[in-house]
């Protein structure tokens, strides 16, 4: 159904350190990025390597605002020690912590997830439901 969905973002060279780190695990890079510091609307796509991009980041200096409380975005992840390392590295890279790693019995039975908030307080999430 979703193409893809952007966060406005205030700083775009500290969001993009935090999502190229927190998106190195699960296994996203960049797929395109235009980054000119003369221009106000830099954006930069992230995605599965060699596709499109599914979530951008689009500066936005003092206007980013973030949805309200409530709203958070999910990515999948491949494995539980993605999920792991993908709550290490936002941490580690201007993230908060929303939520330990660790098994939700109640969303189902093999549902493992972490939850951060990133540096302008969007709500983020991944997940693996493999039983690894």
């Amino acid at each position: 159904m979703l193409h893809h969905i952007s966060f406005g973002v205030s700083d775009i060279d500290r969001s993009a350190a935090f999502y190229d780190a927190a998106f190195e695990p699960p296994g996203y890079v960049r797929v395109w990025e235009d980054l000119n510091p003369s221009d106000a609307n830099q954006a930069i796509g992230y995605g599965p390597a060699g596709g499109g991009d599914k979530f951008t980041i689009k500066l936005r200096g003092r206007d980013a605002r973030c949805p309200g409380h409530g709203f958070h975005l999910v990515f999948a992840a491949s494995s539980r020690s993605a999920v792991t390392f993908f709550h290490e590295a936002a941490l580690a890279n201007g993230g908060k912590d929303n939520g330990g790693r660790g098994l939700r019995p109640h969303y189902g039975p093999n549902y493992f997830a972490a939850f951060v908030v990133d540096p302008d307080g969007h709500q983020v999430e991944a997940v693996c439901k493999a039983t690894e």
